[in-house]
C-alpha cells in the first residue's frame, strides 16, 4: 500500500548527494498536505531545507524517488 511521506531536502551547492530526512508518513493526502505546509511555515529564516510530499510504495521507494535528478524545465520565449 503507498503512503505520503514527508521529507525534508538538503543539497549543498555543487553536491549530487541530497540528504534526506524523513519527518512522518501518512495514509491521506490531505493529512500530509496539512502538515507540510505547518512545517513550511514555522521553518527558522536561514533554514535552507526544502519540506517536500512524497507519493510511494515504501520509504525507500520515497528516497529513490526523490534522489533521482530530473531535467529542468526550457522555458520559451513567449512563456516568460
Amino acid at each position: 500500500m503507498s503512503h505520503y511521506y514527508i521529507y525534508k531536502v538538503n543539497q549543498l551547492p555543487g553536491n549530487m548527494i541530497k540528504k534526506l530526512q524523513k519527518i512522518d508518513r501518512f495514509d491521506s493526502y490531505k493529512e500530509a498536505k496539512k502538515e507540510v505546509s505547518s512545517l513550511r511555515n514555522n521553518k527558522a529564516s536561514n533554514d535552507l531545507g526544502l519540506y517536500k510530499i512524497m507519493f510511494a510504495e515504501s520509504e525507500l521507494d520515497a528516497e529513490d524517488k526523490l534522489q533521482e535528478k530530473r531535467e529542468e524545465v526550457i522555458i520559451q520565449e513567449w512563456e516568460k
